[in-house]
Formats: structure tokens, sequence, C-alpha cells
């Protein structure tokens, strides 16, 4: 029984009953996405082990690569909110939520291969923004083999979003966990030279990435075709056939998402390439408390995900109850759980360091005390982070997502860009002062979320779907 079936017959407290329903969907998105970015950790982990440099460069190459991919993504998310009120409308329905995955696909088609042009001259990107041309280097020889993985990557998310619209996402679980040992094993191969394969170094860690992405897309794949639940639905039948109005529609709804994944990206990845102005040392440990918060924001970014599912549904049924309480539930989930990993990191921050470099290795001897001072700047956010994770959620749910990207301009651009710059290189705090803008960005545009949820009714977004 899926879960929006067990809210809908199970008696008793409608609250009580919406969080037991947001628990059975969430958790298999939440372990999902910790799954993905256990990949990530998994090769910053390893490139770790490579020393200072590598790191510092993995890093700079990462975040060029997420800059375009999130913005692809953005427009891959569009699915999830299309099916749920669809399904929502019509339990059973078909041909739409085929329409809506095949364009998704084809979309997905559409913006890999300009991000691929983009990404192979990585090098030169990076010299144009002053990066030291020895790290410029090494994170571009990264990215070309780093950049395939985004196409897979897509066509995974929208193959995901499809069976998490049905309730069943406990198959993506599955098809991560293999992608993570494939993944490591491919790092240990190919970064480090092991089993007869070339030691590569770095692009050996992003060959690695891209098998394990084209790994996630066939097994997601195998699913949907094989599986008795999703094969009547036949999304890959007639595949080259268009459909224009749902590729519009699909672009209309995603590109504000689109927009707004890229604020919020891309003022961490520039934070990265500020940190590189400063020195090696400060890229390293931005890094590494990075990593650790992309780890800890993976489950409000679950409950985000399920969420929009909850919402959508509920929004396409007509019912502004079930909308109210979907929420408001995934949003306490949210903010309660940030609020206890902020603690952690605060209190217990070499702990967390310690599974990313040695502490007691002389090289990393100026790593550690600015990765310490960055995890508390961090911690700081952490609820700001959860809080506008879950929200935008909520209102993807209401297909409401032009006045949100508004909002992430208004906050990352307008407020945590300058304010970091500010602080880090006229007030001399460095990395902190970059981090401190950062919170503060997080911080507006988490409460302007908040403030557009709270005003739904008086804006026209809890009106039905029929």
């Amino acid at each position: 029984m899926s879960a929006i079936e067990a809210g809908a017959h199970a008696p008793g407290n409608p609250w009580r009953e919406e969080i037991r329903a947001m628990l059975q969907l969430s958790w298999p998105m939440i372990l999902t996405n910790l799954g993905q970015t256990a990949m990530t950790t998994t090769d910053v982990l390893m490139m770790g082990r490579l020393g200072p440099d590598a790191i510092a460069a993995g890093s700079l190459g990462a975040n060029l690569y997420f800059i375009p991919l999130i913005f692809g993504l953005g427009l891959m998310i569009a699915t999830s909110p299309m099916m749920a009120t669809e399904l929502g409308r019509r339990r059973h329905s078909v041909r739409d939520v085929r329409r809506t995955v095949r364009q998704g696909l084809w979309i997905a088609i559409m913006v890999s291969v300009p991000i691929w042009f983009v990404l192979w001259h990585s090098e030169a990107i990076m010299l144009a923004m002053r990066q030291e041309p020895r790290l410029a280097a090494l994170a571009g020889s990264y990215v070309r083999t780093l950049m395939w993985a985004s196409l897979p990557f897509y066509g995974y998310i929208v193959l995901r979003s499809f069976i998490s619209a049905l309730e069943r996402p406990g198959w993506a679980l599955a098809i991560v966990f293999c992608a993570i040992v494939f993944n490591v094993l491919g790092n240990w191969c190919l970064m480090y030279g092991n089993l007869g394969f070339p030691g590569l170094g770095l692009p050996g860690s992003g060959l690695a990435t891209t098998l394990s992405s084209v790994l996630m897309f066939a097994g997601m794949a195998a699913v949907v075709t094989l599986e008795k639940r999703f094969r009547r639905y036949r999304l890959f039948g007639r595949f080259w056939r268009a459909d224009w109005p749902r590729f519009r529609a699909l672009l209309r709804l995603g590109m504000p998402v689109a927009a707004l994944l890229l604020f919020e990206v891309s003022i961490f990845a520039l934070a990265a390439f500020l940190m590189g102005l400063i020195n090696t040392q400060s890229i390293a440990a931005y890094a590494i408390a990075i990593q650790i918060t992309s780890v800890t924001f993976m489950v409000p970014l679950g409950l985000g995900q399920a969420v929009t599912v909850r919402v959508g549904r509920a929004f396409g049924a007509g019912d502004r109850h079930a909308v109210t309480r979907a929420g408001w539930t995934a949003y306490a989930m949210g903010v309660g759980f940030m609020s206890m990993t902020a603690a952690m990191m605060i209190l217990a921050p070499y702990t967390l360091i310690s599974a990313f470099i040695d502490l007691d290795a002389p090289e990393n001897a100026a790593v550690v005390p600015l990765a310490v001072g960055f995890l508390a700047f961090a911690g700081l956010f952490q609820i700001f982070d959860g809080a506008q994770a879950v929200a935008g959620g909520m209102l993807r749910g209401l297909h409401d997502t032009t006045v949100p990207m508004v909002y992430a301009l208004i906050g990352y651009w307008g407020v945590g860009l300058p304010l970091g710059v500010v602080l880090a290189f006229q007030a001399g705090l460095e990395g902190n002062g970059i981090w401190i803008g950062l919170s503060a960005g997080l911080a507006v545009v988490s409460a302007l979320l908040l403030a557009r949820w709270l005003r739904r009714d008086r804006n026209g977004l809890a009106r039905t779907a029929n």
C-alpha cells in the first residue's frame, strides 16, 4: 500500500497519519539522496588521500561541474509535481504520466549537449577566474571525465520521479546502493591503479562517477520496463514521438525551478572559487565542510521531494486541509533534524573532519583549524538550509515556482554574495566572512519562502488543480 493510500484510509488523528505517511514516503528518498551524496563523499575521501592539492582541485572541478548540472536538474525535478498532480486528479492516469516522463527524457538530452560543450573548456574557465594554473589543470582533467555523467544522471532522476509519484521509491534506493559499491571499487581501481588498472588520479575518479551514473540509469530503466506495477506505462514505447504541448509545459514549470537551484548552487560554487583567491588550504577546508553539510542536507531535501508529491496529490484532489497537513508536517521534520545536526557540527567538529583527513599529518596542519571554524558557521545555517529546502518542495507541490525563483535571486545574489565578499576581502574575515554571507543568504530565502506558504490562500495558490 502506498503512503497516499495509507494516509487516505487509515483511521485516527489526521496529523498523526500524515506523519506516518510522510515518513513512509520520504525515508527511501532520503536514503537515496544520501546514497547519491555518498558517491561524492567517497570521491572527496579518496581524493584526500592524494593530498591537499588533489582535494582542492577536485573541489574546484566538482563545483564547476555542478553549476550547469544543477540547472538541468531543476528541469528534471519539474516532472515530479506534474505527475503527482495528475495522479491526484485521476489516480489511475497512464497516458499523461507517460507523456511527462518521455518529454522529461527529451529535455535531459537537450540540456546535456551544451553542458558538455561548456565543461570541456573547464581549465580555461578556471584560469579566467584567476585560479592557480596548477590547480586549474588538475581540475580540468577531472571534469573532462566527469562531465559525461550528466545525461545518464538526468535520465535516472526522471525515472526516479516517476516511481516516486507512484509512491514506490524503494527501487531507487536499491539501485543507488549498488552504484555506491561500484563507485568505491571504480575509484579504488582507476584513481590508485589497483587490479591492473592504470592509476589515473583525479580523472579516474571522474570516470568512476560517470560509469556509476550509467549504471544508475540502466538499473532504473530495467525496473520501469520489467516491474509489474510500472511496465503498463510503456515509458519507452514510441520514444521518438514529439509531444510539444507537454514539452513546453515542463519547461514553463521547470525553468524557474532550474533558475532557483542555479542561484543557490552557483553561490556555493562561487564560494569555493573565492576561497581559491585566499589560499589552497581554504579551498581544502571548504571542501570538507561543504561535503559534511551536503550529507546532512539530504534529509530535508528528501522531505522536500516527498512533500512535493504529498502536496501535489492533495492539490490535484482539491483537498486544502491535506495540503496544509502535508506541508507543515514535512517542515517540522526538516527543521527539527537540521537543528540536531547543527549542534553536532558545533560541538564535535574534529570527529567529523577526521573522516576526511589525518588530523595529525603535518601537511594538514593549516587545514584543520580552518575546517573547524567553517563547520561552526555551517552549523549555524543548517536550520535555514533545511527550512528553505522543505518550503521550496511545499510550494512546488502547488506548482508555484516563479516567485520562489525571484526570492532565491534576492537572497543568494542580492544579500549572500555581496555580504560574503565584503566581509571576506574588505573586513579581513577571509573564509569566515564568506560563510557568514552564505548563512545570511539562506536565512533570507527561507524566510521569504515560509511567508509565501503562509499567504498561499491570499496569493491564490490553494485553488484546486481541477
